[in-house]
């Protein structure tokens, strides 16, 4: 009987299947989460830099706001092609 019992706790709704689910799940959320966490490294940087160095600030509001100083020539270029992913 306890075998049984044993058996069908392992195989049920809250069993050996639904443990390995939650883990795989948790792992997927931790790997999420390490990746916002780089991107936020990587932005507060970007700020650092922004706040520290003038250059830094002419060049992100010149390349929002379109300007271009006297004597300038800006190239667009078309975007890329992208490729197909067949997943």
């Amino acid at each position: 009987m306890l075998s049984v019992y044993g058996w069908a706790a392992l195989r049920g709704p809250q069993g050996l299947q639904a443990l390995m689910e939650r883990r795989r799940e948790i792992r997927r959320l931790e790997e999420h989460n390490a990746q916002f966490a780089h991107e936020n490294e990587l932005r507060r940087e970007r700020l650092k830099r922004l706040q520290d160095s003038p250059s830094e600030q002419e060049m992100e509001i010149r390349k929002q706001l379109k300007l271009l100083r006297p004597g300038e020539t800006t190239f667009i270029l078309p975007d890329a092609p992208k490729p197909e992913n067949p997943e």
